[in-house]
């Protein structure tokens, strides 16, 4: 198996393409990556040696490197390079449309022309829209999105949709809830506030933080998307989620326990425009189909992200100046 990743030295996709060469030892790894300010090459440097891992540097808007690379007529994508956080959307829409969209659509368009077997397009919960204080997204649950973000995620995913029923082309999408672990760039609010404790500074938490997300750890994730890439059924989606909602202003707290920190370390800020209330997945598709199970529970899972962040100091100094 030739398999193309895109956005490989990003979070998620960092730790998929560990797993993969971790347990597909005959698989070939091309990570496609443009090294934006989330895409690390560091997440992947003790892996450069690896006989079955390249590394490129290009932009998935670049419609000519993308085809002389699918020219090699790789087996299959898995698809995670995307513009994903919903702060730099609110401030700078433009490149979210420009990535998420027409970066989607030029990969689509070639990897129909080279026959690519299978096209896994990595997708979000936030598509979905809000959820009030009840009920689930499920793989039916009607497009809402509320930021650019979120908007240009349900248009790749509309492409992906589109090229199956138009073109035949066998793509399958997955929507995950929110993930956590290794290798997160310190922007996003756990390894934020992990690092900022670290640093002996404040913790903000949007408006009262009430919010709750559904976490998922990022390895559990990355398992989904193999199973899905390896027995999903052409032309379907699959939610993956952690059945694990916590309150922002909860997960503040359980990280300041953690830490050993005092609750005074928390700062209420002025909320996010458009906020999002709630998200939860269920995932019981994907468990009932594909035989999916999330293995990290989350009393093990964050302590055990809090250690990764306190032994990784050389990791994510940089990325945070």
């Amino acid at each position: 198996m030739h398999l193309i990743v895109t956005g490989g030295c990003g979070f998620i996709g960092s730790n998929f393409v560990r797993l993969i060469l971790t347990e597909k030892p005959d698989w070939r790894v091309t990570n496609i990556d443009k090294l934006t300010y989330a895409g690390n090459p560091a997440n992947l440097k003790d892996l450069e040696s690896n006989p079955n891992y390249r590394f490129v540097k290009a932009d998935i808007c670049d419609k000519a490197a993308m085809a002389a690379l699918f020219a090699e007529k790789p087996d299959a994508v898995v698809h995670f390079a995307a513009e994903s956080h919903v702060d730099r959307s609110i401030t700078g829409p433009e490149i979210f449309v420009q990535t998420n969209v027409m970066g989607t659509q030029i990969l689509l368009e070639c990897a129909r022309e080279a026959k690519t077997s299978r096209f896994l397009h990595v997708s979000t919960d936030e598509v979905y829209g809000s959820l009030g204080p009840t009920g689930y997204f499920t793989e039916e649950t009607p497009y809402a999105p509320n930021s650019p973000y979120s908007a240009s995620k349900a248009g790749s995913d509309m492409l992906a949709r589109a090229y199956h029923h138009t073109f035949g082309m066998d793509t399958v999408i997955t929507n995950c809830s929110n993930n956590y672990g290794p290798y997160q760039f310190p922007e996003k609010l756990i390894p934020l506030l992990i690092t900022n404790l670290m640093d002996g500074k404040t913790i903000p938490i949007y408006g009262d933080g009430k919010n709750m997300r559904d976490w998922l750890h990022v390895e559990d994730h990355c398992r989904g998307i193999l199973l899905a890439l390896e027995k999903g059924k052409a032309g379907e989606t699959y939610n993956i989620g952690g059945n694990n909602e916590w309150k922002n202003i909860d997960i503040a707290k359980e990280i300041l326990r953690i830490m050993g920190k005092e609750e005074s370390s928390i700062r209420y800020v002025t909320d996010r425009l458009g906020h999002d209330l709630r998200y939860a997945i269920d995932s019981s598709k994907i468990q009932r189909e594909l035989g999916w199970k999330p293995k990290h529970r989350f009393e093990t899972g964050l302590p055990a992200t809090v250690a990764w962040y306190q032994a990784n100091e050389t990791w994510w100094r940089p990325l945070k100046k």
